[in-house]
């Protein structure tokens, strides 16, 4: 399947740079933000058509990086090695990528703060699973990589196409970080792996079909979603840090095939101010995506 899927990426063509009226009208929103750099990605599953900017400038995954640990998890899953139902024992006590020394997480800057209430106990790997994506759990996002190990991550990113995306430590790992253990993506590569997960190329038909779920059920809306009419379902995975802020989304118009938008920012410091910008360029490709069905 995955020769399949590569040879559907071939296929796919590329619109033109020159004199491309969504282009000009993406690069002209992202102009007027001083300091900004941003990369789009942008696929349309039903006519092919295709549309990058900057898409393989390398930036800090931030919490993008848990949908390539979501699909070895379900991968690992789909091999036997454990049962999504499978309980883990909860800690807050992880060893550093960087020298193997223990740190922990603080509840503050988790976005899920009602999964630590549960330390000392068994939960779910499908627990963790969804709170990793839904909520951003770095809490969930560490134990899910001790059970999986960044490097297999990373390999499997990397099998499927996400040519420069690297998972190489876990949340808050600081020692890592210090030491230039940076996990970074690409707009191309994070479009890369939605379209998979949309096809059902990446893992069996379930385990895609598992992961659609999830993504769907993302209680952060701000971003790409925001640019969208209501109720318009979106399956994505934000991601945010200082200066960075992504939103990486499968988008389903009704009635019609679904389309694939990553937008990675990073040199805007106004949390706001990045969100509306990626709510803006998912304004521009939604008219974009629509207009001709």
């Amino acid at each position: 399947m995955h020769n399949a899927f590569v040879a559907a990426l071939v296929l796919i063509p590329i619109a033109a740079g020159a004199q491309n009226p969504l282009r000009d009208s993406i690069e002209a929103r992202i102009g007027s933000e001083p300091g900004a750099v941003v990369a789009v990605s942008y696929r349309d599953l039903q006519t092919g058509e295709l549309l990058h900017i900057a898409q393989d400038t390398v930036f800090h995954a931030a919490s993008t990086m848990k949908v390539p640990v979501m699909i070895e998890v379900l991968k690992r899953a789909q091999e036997g090695a454990f049962a999504l139902d499978q309980g883990l024992l909860l800690v807050n006590q992880f060893a550093s990528l960087a020298d193997g020394s223990p740190f922990s997480l603080n509840k503050a800057d988790d976005g899920d703060s009602v999964l630590y209430s549960k330390i000392g106990e068994r939960v779910t790997v499908r627990e963790l699973l969804t709170r990793m994506i839904t909520r951003s759990s770095n809490l969930a996002t560490n134990q899910l990589i001790e059970l999986v190990g960044a490097a297999n991550v990373t390999a499997t990113a990397r099998q499927l196409g996400a040519v420069h995306l690297s998972v190489l430590r876990g949340v808050e790992d600081q020692k890592a970080f210090d030491a230039g253990m940076i996990n970074t993506t690409t707009s191309r590569d994070l479009a890369t792996l939605l379209e998979a997960i949309e096809r059902g190329t990446v893992l069996s038909p379930s385990s895609s079909a598992e992961m659609r779920t999830i993504l769907l059920a993302q209680e952060f809306n701000e971003k790409i979603p925001a640019g969208l009419p209501p109720g318009t379902k979106v399956a994505h995975k934000t991601g945010e840090i200082t200066a960075v802020s992504h939103d990486a989304a499968i988008v389903y118009p009704q009635a019609t095939r679904p389309y694939v938008l990553v937008v990675l920012t990073k040199g805007i410091r106004d949390s706001a101010a990045s969100s509306k910008l990626i709510a803006d360029i998912s304004r521009l490709v939604w008219n974009q995506a629509t207009a001709r069905r």
